[in-house]
C-alpha cells in the first residue's frame, strides 16, 4: 500500500490564512528595517528601510501596507508589530499603541535559552538584519497562533513606572562616581606616604592644608591643586546624592506616592532599610507575577540544568533576569543572616552550610536569596508572614 503523500497536497492541508498584517522591526542607530507579511501577498516577505527615528515614515509605511491589503482582499486587517528590546527602550512600542496598533516587544533573538528565539546552533551561522527580521516575523506569527514558549515577551513598564526607577539607578551611579573620586584622592596621597586622609570627612579641606608627606614635607603645589579640584567634584557628588535621597524619601511616603506603599511593608523587617526597599520594589515587586516560578525567573536566580544522555549537572543560575534586582538580593541575603538569625530562612542556610562545608557558601547564599525573594513576594501579595522574622519597632521604623 502506497503511504506517500503529495507535498503540495500536504502543504495545502495545513495552510492557515493570515488574519493580520505582521511586521517585524530590526532597529539600529542609523536605520530601521521593516519586514512584513500581508494577507493576499503569498508567502513573500517584503522589506523596507527607514532612517532611524523616522516615526512619521514608519506610520506611512504601515498605512501603505494596510491600504494594499484592503485592495487585495477587500477588507481592513489589524497590524501586529514586533521588535527586540534593546537600546531604543519602549518608546516605539508606546507610539504604536497610541496609533491603535498591536505591538509586542521581544527579547533579542541571539539569546539562547528556553524562553528565547531558537537560532541555528552551527559554529558559524549567518547573521544579518534581513535574516533577523525574517526570524522575528516567523516567531511573531507562531506566537499569535498560540504555540507555547516560542518567545519570551517582555512586559513594558508604564512611563511612570520607568521614571520612578531612575531614582535608585541614579543613586547607584552617583555612589560609584563618589567611590572613584575618593579612591583617586587616596591613591594620589598614598604615593607621597599619606595614609590616614579621609576625602569624605567633614574636615577634608582643613586637613588638606596641614598634610605632610611621609618625609615630613608639605604637599607639592600642583598635587595639592589637583586634589582640591577632586574635592570640588566629590562635594558636588555628595550634594547630588543627598538630593536624590530626599527625592527617594518623598517617593517612599505613602501619602505622597500611594503606588509605592509596598515599600513601607518591606521596611518593617529588620535588616531592610530605604535603599533595599526601594530597589526591591522598583526593580521587581512593582510587577505582577502569577507564581513563584515567574518571580525567580525574573530575578535570574533559577537553575540552568544540563541533562542529556549520561550528562547531568547544574550550570549555575541563569542570570537571565534583572541584574540590579539579583545583585540586591545577594547583598540582602548576606545581611539577612546577620539581622534575622532566628528566622527559618537563616536556620535553613546555616544548617545546609554546616553539612556542606564552607566551599558551598556562595552557592547556598544564592539559594537563600531566591528563597528570600519568594518569601517577600508572598508577604507583599498575600500577607503570609516569614517564619521567625523579626519586625522593627515603631521607633526603629521612624529612624529608617
Amino acid at each position: 500500500m502506497d503511504n506517500t503523500v503529495d507535498l503540495a497536497e500536504a502543504s495545502s492541508a495545513i495552510r492557515v490564512d493570515i488574519g493580520a498584517i505582521f511586521v517585524s522591526m530590526e532597529l539600529s542607530r542609523s536605520t530601521w528595517l521593516l519586514t512584513s507579511l500581508s494577507p493576499g501577498g503569498g508567502e513573500k516577505m517584503s522589506r523596507h528601510s527607514l532612517r532611524a527615528g523616522d516615526l512619521h515614515g514608519l506610520f506611512e509605511r504601515l498605512g501603505e501596507l494596510r491600504r494594499k491589503a484592503v485592495e487585495r482582499m477587500g477588507r481592513s486587517y489589524p497590524i501586529v508589530v514586533i521588535q527586540e528590546a534593546g537600546l531604543d527602550g519602549f518608546w516605539i512600542h508606546r507610539a504604536l499603541e497610541r496609533e491603535g496598533m498591536e505591538s509586542h516587544v521581544c527579547r533579542a533573538a541571539h539569546v539562547v535559552d528556553a524562553a528565547s528565539i531558537a537560532v541555528p546552533r552551527k559554529k558559524r551561522r549567518a547573521k544579518t538584519d534581513k535574516i533577523d527580521g525574517q526570524a522575528l516575523l516567523r516567531v511573531l506569527m507562531a506566537y499569535k497562533r498560540g504555540e507555547p514558549r516560542v518567545c519570551a515577551m517582555a512586559a513594558p513598564p508604564s512611563p511612570q513606572e520607568e521614571d520612578r526607577r531612575r531614582i535608585g539607578r541614579e543613586r547607584d551611579t552617583l555612589i560609584k562616581e563618589r567611590t572613584e573620586h575618593v579612591n583617586r584622592i587616596k591613591g594620589l596621597l598614598f604615593t607621597q606616604g599619606v595614609l590616614d586622609y579621609e576625602p569624605a570627612g567633614r574636615d577634608r579641606r582643613a586637613r588638606l592644608e596641614t598634610l605632610r608627606t611621609g618625609l615630613g614635607d608639605p604637599l607639592a603645589p600642583h598635587l595639592k591643586t589637583q586634589i582640591g579640584r577632586e574635592l570640588d567634584r566629590l562635594e558636588l557628588l555628595m550634594k547630588q546624592i543627598a538630593q536624590v535621597e530626599r527625592e527617594r524619601a518623598e517617593l517612599l511616603d505613602p501619602e505622597r506616592s500611594p503606588e509605592t506603599a509596598k515599600t513601607a511593608k518591606l521596611i518593617e523587617f529588620n535588616g531592610i532599610g530605604p535603599e533595599f526597599a526601594t530597589k526591591l520594589y522598583l526593580e521587581g515587586f512593582y510587577r505582577s507575577f502569577r507564581n513563584r516560578r515567574q518571580v525567580g525567573a525574573y530575578s535570574g536566580l533559577v537553575g540552568s540544568p544540563w541533562s542529556s544522555g549520561q550528562i547531568d549537572h547544574e550550570q549555575g543560575v541563569s542570570k537571565a533576569g534583572n541584574p540590579r534586582l539579583r545583585s540586591t538580593l545577594i547583598e540582602l541575603a548576606w545581611l539577612w543572616t546577620r539581622h534575622q538569625p532566628d528566622s527559618a530562612l537563616t536556620k535553613w542556610f546555616l544548617g545546609r552550610l554546616k553539612g556542606a562545608g564552607g566551599r558551598h557558601k556562595k552557592r547556598l547564599i544564592v539559594a537563600l536569596a531566591r528563597k528570600l525573594l519568594v518569601a517577600l513576594w508572598k508577604y507583599l501579595e498575600t500577607g503570609e508572614p516569614i517564619e521567625g522574622a523579626v519586625m522593627k519597632t515603631k521607633t526603629a521604623k521612624s529612624a529608617a
